[in-house]
């Protein structure tokens, strides 16, 4: 039986890059074919799915102000850009896109929850639940009562914690916070619906707050002492390092006489 004999070392090297040259070419065109087959306009988008939070957009308004800002068919479009498309609609927080077969969007919404308005009186921006300025439309707040906040830039998220946490004390005596600020240096200070101003100083929340509920305790045997309720508070200073000084509609009094820190 006759061996069959080895091929030269140049013949295989031959045959395996004939080989792969031929696999690359099939890949290639496969590849085309893909890339053609995916711009027909068999997978063109056709149209979106709205889901999620729907109070200030909708699926209409979201095709004619949105989807042309964006293009690409089925396969091709950017996720990525057609999410940050969205998240740039007014009210809109997050946009989640996913490709829905064969040619149809679609998009979860969750829109921001205002909890206050940011900055001095007359600007547009708010402050949503995570501690996020975010600019839209005031007119369109559907909440009544909002609060305003105010700080310096990129502490929105400490001002609405101090906020949410001197709420409770302020209601426990039926008084409401009106507007919050934080200055440059620290230092809180209130004003309440009935237009009341109180310098709470600088400090951890904490040491607010133990500072608030010690004047609230006061406050109360004050106004009764001269028969009126907390709500007759006109302004109050806190600042002092063994008292405060208060003034009540129709009443001036300071208690104890101290420094200021």
């Amino acid at each position: 039986m006759k061996t069959k004999p080895a091929l030269p070392l140049d013949i295989k090297l031959m045959n395996w890059t004939s080989s792969v040259l031929m696999l690359v070419f099939a890949l290639l065109m496969l590849v085309s074919l893909v890339a053609w087959a995916a711009r027909q306009p068999l997978f063109a988008i056709a149209g979106m799915t709205v889901r999620g939070d729907v109070s200030h957009n909708n699926e209409v308004t979201l095709r004619a102000n949105v989807a042309a800002r964006f293009s690409g068919t089925f396969f091709t479009v950017d996720l990525k850009r057609a999410q940050s498309v969205f998240e740039s609609v007014p009210w809109i927080r997050r946009a989640v896109v996913q490709r829905e077969f064969p040619n149809r969007l679609r998009i979860v919404l969750q829109e921001h929850q205002p909890v206050g308005y940011w900055g001095i009186e007359g600007e547009s921006r708010l402050i949503n639940s995570h501690g996020e300025v975010f600019e839209a439309n005031v007119g369109e707040v559907e909440q009544e009562g909002l609060p305003r906040m105010n700080g310096p830039e990129g502490q929105a998220g400490a001002v609405l914690q101090m906020y949410q946490k001197l709420t409770p004390v302020f209601k426990a005596v039926d008084l409401l916070i009106e507007q919050i600020d934080l200055s440059g240096r620290g230092s809180w200070r209130l004003r309440l619906d009935g237009g009341a101003v109180i310098e709470l100083g600088r400090g951890s929340g904490e040491e607010v707050i133990a500072r608030l509920q010690n004047f609230l305790g006061t406050l109360t045997q004050v106004t009764g002492k001269y028969g009126r309720k907390p709500n007759a508070l006109e302004s109050a200073d806190l600042r002092y390092s063994e008292g405060f000084a208060v003034r009540i509609r129709g009443v001036s009094t300071l208690v104890p006489d101290g420094q200021k820190k």
